[in-house]
């Protein structure tokens, strides 16, 4: 890393000592100004990334790349300028879509590309977990959906393709005081061929924090026609090191268990494939492999659930990623 900023530049020179990091620039527009930096990693509140991104783009000395973190933005429309914004500057948008390159979703993905697992029938994440809630959450159109829901949304993407249909309900988070359209969020995916896939991202998870027992986990299921594949998320347990986990049998077999493990976890080891994926695009001239392009229809995805859930309403997809 040849440098960072921040709102609070004491906060910067603190990571800079901790991390190595040689430079700490003033502003945006400085570190902008320095040839050397030619991709930029904005790491910022969802509000204020487009004003960000608005600035680089803005800055006469053009860098290559930017990863952005999801969710690009907080809207489809304001998703999409951004990525028009970026293309006609030629600069190449990655998105932090971070939970792609956790390993048990990385490994299931290649079970379904190998075709080990035959045709989709039902995908499931259930998410049993009490996220914490940064202050600037508070106040925005979206709480769960947006913040939470987006990973698995984009996840199903991922493993299935796009979805046809969205159902949705939602109901507030009793442990959040401040108001929120969404929050404890239940969707099912409808696909053309028959494939459903489904979420409960339940961030109230039982009064673990009022004093009952806990049972926090985020677990998730793929069957096919030929085959059956069960994991685990470990990001709950952070700030302790938690492997997901992958256990995978298939007809041909005869009932035995596949259960490959890795020491690396998604928190923290994950976040560098998004940032390796935009390199890659650099180096080779290809599209990268979570593009802004690409990352609007996991947007229109989140405007789809929130839409059926806050409407009580099916919503069709081509309604809204247009």
């Amino acid at each position: 890393m040849a440098g960072i900023t921040s709102r609070s530049i004491e906060r910067a020179r603190d990571v800079a000592a901790l991390r190595g990091i040689p430079n700490v620039y003033q502003s945006v527009d400085e570190l902008a100004d320095d040839p050397a930096i030619e991709v930029i990693d904005i790491a910022v509140p969802p509000a204020e990334q487009p004003g960000v991104i608005g600035r680089v783009l803005d800055h006469p000395r053009r860098v290559r790349g930017i990863l952005a973190q999801k969710p690009l933005a907080m809207s489809y429309d304001e998703a999409r300028r951004l990525v028009e914004a970026c293309s006609r500057a030629g600069v190449v948008l990655q998105v932090n879509q971070n939970m792609r390159y956790d390993h048990s979703v990385r490994a299931l993905k290649t079970l379904l590309e190998r075709g080990l697992l035959g045709d989709s029938v039902l995908a499931t994440i259930e998410m049993r977990a009490i996220p914490h809630w940064m202050p600037w959450a508070e106040g925005g159109r979206s709480l769960s959906t947006f913040l939470m829901s987006i990973h698995h949304l984009d996840t199903f993407r991922y493993w299935l393709g796009e979805p046809e249909r969205v159902l949705a309900s939602t109901r507030p988070d009793p442990r959040t005081k401040f108001p929120h359209p969404d929050g404890i969020n239940l969707y099912m995916l409808e696909y053309a061929g028959g494939a459903l896939a489904s979420g409960w991202d339940d961030v109230w998870a039982g009064p673990a924090r009022e004093g009952a027992a806990a049972d926090v986990a985020v677990r998730w299921r793929f069957e096919g026609t030929e085959g059956l594949a069960i994991g685990t998320i470990g990001w709950p347990a952070w700030p302790d090191r938690a492997p997901s986990t992958i256990d995978y049998s298939t007809i041909r077999d005869r009932g035995a268990w596949h259960r490959p493990r890795w020491p690396e976890a998604w928190f923290p080891d994950a976040f560098a494939g998004t940032m390796a994926g935009l390199l890659r695009a650099l180096e080779t001239g290809e599209e990268p492999d979570i593009s802004g392009r690409d990352n609007l229809k996991t947007i229109a995805l989140c405007e789809a659930v929130l839409a059926a859930a806050c409407g009580h309403r099916v919503v069709q997809m081509e309604q809204l990623s247009g």
